[in-house]
């Protein structure tokens, strides 16, 4: 029991960083201008593939939008 314990704190301890970052880059696209709606719900969308998807939108898609003011 003790085992299984210490075994589902650190998986969550490993997942917990990766799915806050791709919660931040969901948010992060949502918020910026790509031109069109299409564009902005195509990077959601890459942003949301676990484990990979926020690393292709920080190098890839975050530099195409526009920060929105206001």
């Amino acid at each position: 029991m003790v085992e299984d314990l210490k075994t589902s704190i650190t998986f969550v301890a490993l997942c917990l960083p990766i799915i806050m970052i791709s919660f931040w880059a969901i948010f992060d696209a949502s918020q910026r201008d790509f031109g069109t709606m299409g564009k902005k719900a195509a990077w959601i969308l890459v942003a949301a593939v676990p484990f990979v998807g926020f690393i292709v939108y920080l190098i890839f898609g975050r530099w195409r939008g526009k920060k929105v003011e206001g």
